[in-house]
Parts: structure tokens; C-alpha cells; sequence
């Protein structure tokens, strides 16, 4: 199954506008589109980057003598079951989801009955399950690629790649102040160091991964996509197999308009303007640490002199 099943896997850093991005692709009429961020990682992942991301966001691992089910539930998958399973918790709440779990859960093991399992079988097998389970996702009828959403996954491309032939890594990349001044928002922010830690780190793996797999390994800047969405995922688009489409224009969940991202990210207005403003609400001694943690990656990307 593995071999033909065309997913394109979205990364980015906390607050670089993964799930800005996730959101415009949303409503394409040929694909699939996860509801949320697509948390496929497992208590398995255990690697010399366990310490600086969490495993929810790392391509998952499974145990040699598990189950079906048990590979099924060791899927963190947070916002998508907590959605399902208690939706009155659940910051998406406010949206119409009709998905059951359970069914999901068996529907995803028949699919592995069949293929047997594997990662990419299992990943293949959840992604599949999600949209037959469910009942009021808008279809066109038209759907050929899957696409998910998981921050930092960039780290695990080469995973991915060869778990899955035919997919696609696409890494979206911020301007570091404006990413930088949107983490403080949290209850409890990274520390700038750490933070631009785990921002420089998203970086060189997808340069890394972008040189060794050139074709299959996109990287787009949150600003090209906020001033012209069409255009910047129309070529990503044609990289993957399906055309550009008008539902690029505006983010969107389950093809409904979004007016503001919020809460499927941090950023609220998915405008070029507000990104500006959100960069520029760091002091200077801020702007000139996070030049300073990241200065070897501001050419690379154009952002020298973004403030």
C-alpha cells in the first residue's frame, strides 16, 4: 500500500505558521487535509533529539511485538482524540467534528490486517481510517493526496521519505523575530535561547534534507505564503501531483473560511502586515539576540533585513 500513497507532510518550528500554511491548503479539492495537527509520534521515539522536541511531533515509532491496536493507541494524536473523545475540553470544540474514535481505531486496524504493519503501513492506515471515519468532511470526490501537520517533523524527512516513496516533505520558515515574539504569547514560553535552539535546528535539517532530496524536500517562507498564497502552494502543489487551486487564497477549516487562525496556531491574522508588527513588538536587545543565535540562516532565507 505504502509504495503509492501520496502524502505530503508539512513542518515547521513553533510559531512559523505550519498551521497557518496547513490551513490554506485546506478546501483543495484534491486532498485530504487533517483536521488539526496530525500528532503522529509515539513514547517510542527515544533519540539524541528526544530532549528538544517533544515525541508527539516526531515521526513515530513502534514497538517490534505490539498489536495493531496497540500501534493505534500508542499514536499521541492529542488534539485530534481529545476532539473526539472529550470535546467539551478540547480548544477546537467550537467546531463541528463528527469523527469517532473507536471507529477509527477498528477501521484502522482492518487496513493493517491487509498490509501488514510497518511504519509507513501504519502511518498509511491512520491517515486513510481518519477520513473514512469521518462523517462530515466535505468531500469533492476529487481527493488524491493526504496532508498532514506535525511541528519540527522536518527533523525526520529522511524517515519519512523512505517510509513513504511517494511523499512529500514541505518545511515552512518564519522570520525569527516575529516567531520569536509570538512564542512569548504562551502561558509558559521558551526561553529565547532555547527557542532559537530549536529554531536553528528546524533549519539546518531542512537545508540538510533539501540538498539531499531535492525534489521531494520543499521549503517555503510564511511571508511569501501570507503575500501570495496561490502562487507560493500553487508550486508545491505542482510538485505533488495535483493543480493549483482558488482555495489556496484564504485558510480555511473543513473548506469553511477561517477569519482568523486562532486557536489551530498562534498567529491570528494570516496578513503580511501583522507579521511585520509582530517582529517589531520585541525590544531591541531582543532583536539583537535573536540576529545574534541566528545570524548564519538570515541570508540564506532573505531575512537580513527584515527589522
Amino acid at each position: 500500500m505504502s509504495q503509492d500513497f501520496r502524502l505530503l507532510m508539512l513542518s515547521a518550528m513553533y510559531e512559523n505558521g505550519g498551521n497557518t500554511t496547513h490551513r490554506f491548503l485546506d478546501g483543495h479539492p484534491e486532498m485530504f487535509v487533517y483536521p488539526f495537527e496530525s500528532q503522529l509520534g509515539t513514547r517510542q521515539v527515544v533519540d539524541s533529539l528526544s530532549s528538544t522536541f517533544p515525541v508527539k511531533y516526531r515521526w513515530p515509532v513502534f514497538g517490534l511485538d505490539a498489536t495493531p491496536y496497540q500501534d493505534y493507541k500508542s499514536i499521541i494524536d492529542e488534539e485530534g482524540k481529545v476532539r473526539s473523545r472529550t470535546p467539551h475540553v478540547s480548544k477546537f470544540r467550537h467546531v463541528p467534528f463528527e469523527l469517532s474514535d473507536d471507529e477509527r481505531c477498528e477501521i484502522y486496524q482492518r487496513y493493517v490486517a491487509k498490509s501488514g504493519r510497518s511504519t509507513g503501513h501504519n502511518v498509511e492506515a491512520f491517515y486513510r481510517a481518519t477520513f473514512d471515519a469521518w462523517k462530515d468532511f466535505r468531500r469533492s470526490g476529487r481527493e488524491a493526496v493526504y496532508v498532514g501537520y506535525s511541528p519540527s517533523v522536518i527533523v525526520d524527512a529522511d524517515r519519512i521519505l523512505e517510509d513513504l516513496p511517494a511523499a512529500h516533505v514541505l518545511h515552512v520558515v518564519r522570520n525569527p523575530w516575529s516567531a520569536y515574539a509570538d512564542t512569548k504569547k504562551r502561558p509558559v514560553p521558551l526561553s529565547l535561547r532555547n527557542y532559537m535552539l530549536g529554531w536553528t535546528l528546524n533549519q539546518y535539517y531542512a537545508l540538510l534534507f533539501k540538498e539531499r532530496y531535492p525534489d521531494r524536500v520543499h521549503i517555503v517562507r510564511l511571508e511569501d505564503v501570507l503575500e501570495d498564497p496561490v502562487t507560493t502552494l500553487g508550486a508545491v502543489c505542482e510538485a505533488v501531483g495535483v493543480e493549483p487551486a482558488e482555495s489556496l487564497r484564504s485558510p480555511s477549516w473543513n473548506s469553511t473560511t477561517l477569519e482568523e487562525v486562532y486557536p489551530w496556531g498562534t498567529i491570528v491574522r494570516a496578513n503580511p502586515d501583522a507579521n511585520q508588527q509582530t517582529a517589531e513588538e520585541l525590544s531591541t536587545d531582543e532583536r539583537k539576540a535573536v540576529r545574534a543565535h541566528c545570524w548564519q540562516y538570515l541570508e540564506v532565507f532573505g531575512y537580513q533585513n527584515f527589522v
